[in-house]
């Protein structure tokens, strides 16, 4: 099949409401019934064969931990081997189809993720995750939509990149996909991060073995189920559940290894980095490395604030999905002026918020994914209750007798570096930090200085002026930094996400520059009429 090929015209996934009365609403409810009314066994799925083990693990709704939705089976080393083998098996096929075969698979995956599959990825990751319906919409359906979507419309930019040619010659890129497997890692909080790492080296020809959270398998099952119904051949990507430790000891010794996609914390990514170094003589290529990681994400007000623009900012940037995202707003610095008022605002909301299950849609805050995470906050806040250098001004109680229910938690401290002011705690508590309005520009600096990550920001300011030096000594504190906005909830091809620092390698999900390192460029040159004499005329004598 020939002709230059325009894809669909691309544009981001509508968020439905959900509102009572809704078709949506009603469709949403059937599909978590039934999602409850039975327990399933998640197999991993390795050259598109489900393989099962003896080795089971109970699968629990976070807010509902008497419930069993069903099972995960865990593999070993041999599943690993067998995932590789798979892989490479399925890549010779995989990168030699045409591009728009490939893009038309992950279209199509667009399409039923978008529609009949909808509300059961959202089922299945309001009951797996603990997300609130708005949560998962935005995640588990539009933005993995939007990631399918506007790959292929990256990929065919990438590819109408071609050198210039002189006479006689033509010059060609030939775009491959890296000479090897890739591994792809990633964590429980947002089901499309766990669909595009796999997918977005996937889609330009390479062959992935793909790691989910434990704790977002329930849902990962589904987007494999969404890809083999959009035609993925078998072993293109190959899920499956080990411990990282196994993983990392056959993978990353592996001589085809030639790639991670990794979004998870700082220190694992650290480490997995120094393994491949280490390993480094081993390979057939020099591996790509793509991390996104943690974050100590800023709220920074001026004098100058719409003070209440500040505190929904926060509440919302806080405490939506518990905090447990990468991008939560995690430390505040606000002007002694603008605080009295931005407390008050926050304290009313706050009251006004209620706290449970998923099922019932008017639950703003749902339960932390497990317990070792309950464990991990809680301790930060009996930190903070215990100290005399913060006060407690909401929140801070804390259950787990039906769920893993921890309160939204304000700590208001007098230090710059308090323990919940610098360490990552990806739950739901702010540390507020209040500063003497003359001391803004000093403040700036603590901002920047403060933490080793840098992932997003935001920066609130009535004042132009302020506003744009500000962000410019705050340029590299932040990869996605938002203005009179909350430092969370970018959006594909909108603001492509990522930051650099202790963060990540900033390669920008969401954006052309993330697809571009999947790629192994060839340059080619013909030449249409070669000399037949090795002379050049400047040997000529005179």
């Amino acid at each position: 099949m020939s002709g230059f090929f325009t894809i669909p015209e691309v544009k981001n996934e509508q968020v439905l409401t959900y509102a009572p009365g809704t078709p949506e609403r009603a469709n949403l409810r059937t599909a978590i019934r039934e999602a409850k009314s039975k327990e399933i066994d998640i197999p991993m799925i390795i050259d598109g064969k489900k393989i099962f083990t003896q080795n089971k693990v109970t699968i629990h709704p976070p807010h509902e931990i008497n419930h069993t939705l069903g099972y995960r089976n865990m593999g070993d080393a041999s599943h690993v081997q067998l995932a590789i083998e798979a892989a490479l098996k399925a890549k010779h096929a995989w990168e030699n189809m045409s591009w728009q075969d490939r893009a038309s698979i992950f279209l199509k995956a667009a399409d039923l993720l978008s529609g009949p599959y909808r509300q059961k990825m959202n089922a299945a990751t309001m009951l797996g995750q603990s997300k609130n319906v708005y949560q998962s919409e935005t995640d588990a359906v539009c933005e993995l939509v939007d990631f399918w979507r506007f790959n292929v419309k990256y990929m065919t930019q990438i590819y109408e990149i071609q050198p210039s040619s002189s006479n006689g010659i033509w010059n060609k890129l030939d775009y491959r996909p890296l000479e090897g497997f890739i591994v792809a890692i990633t964590p429980f909080n947002f089901t499309a991060i766990g669909g595009n790492l796999p997918t977005a080296p996937a889609m330009l020809g390479n062959v992935v073995i793909w790691k989910p959270a434990e704790t977002q398998v329930y849902s990962a099952a589904i987007i494999m189920e969404v890809l083999e119904a959009a035609g993925l051949p078998h072993g293109v990507i190959n899920m499956i559940t080990v411990d990282g430790a196994t993983l990392g000891q056959i993978a990353f010794t592996h001589h085809d290894f030639a790639g991670l996609h990794f979004t998870g914390s700082t220190l694992v990514f650290q480490m997995l980095w120094k393994t491949i170094g280490d390993n480094l003589g081993m390979y057939t290529s020099y591996p790509k490395i793509v991390g996104e990681t943690g974050g100590k994400d800023f709220v920074l007000a001026h004098p100058s604030a719409d003070a209440k623009a500040v505190s929904v900012a926060l509440l919302r940037g806080a405490f939506e999905f518990q905090g447990q995202k990468c991008s939560a707003a995690s430390r505040a610095y606000m002007p002694a002026s603008l605080w009295p008022e931005i407390e008050q605002n926050l304290l009313h909301d706050l009251a006004t918020i209620t706290m449970g299950s998923t099922e019932d849609f008017s639950n703003f805050i749902n339960a932390v994914i497990d317990e070792r995470a309950f464990t991990k906050i809680a301790g930060y806040i009996d930190f903070a209750a215990g100290s005399p250098d913060a006060k407690i001004i909401a929140g801070g109680k804390y259950d787990k007798s039906i769920g893993y229910f921890i309160e939204p938690t304000i700590i208001v401290t007098t230090r710059y570096d308090f323990k919940t002011m610098v360490e990552e705690i990806f739950g739901p508590v702010l540390t507020v930090l209040v500063y003497d309005d003359q001391d803004f520009d000093s403040i700036v600096d603590t901002v920047d200085q403060t933490s080793p990550y840098a992932l997003t920001g935001s920066i609130f300011c009535q004042d132009k002026n302020i506003m744009e030096q500000t962000s410019l000594r705050l340029r590299h504190a932040a990869g996605n930094l938002y203005k009179n906005d909350k430092p969370t909830g970018a959006v594909v091809d909108q603001q492509p996400f990522g930051g650099a620092r202790a963060s990540g390698t900033n390669d920008k999900a969401g954006s052309v520059f993330n697809l571009v390192r999947w790629l192994s460029p060839r340059t080619i040159k013909e030449n249409f009429n070669p000399p037949h004499d090795y002379r050049y005329p400047f040997l000529a004598k005179d």
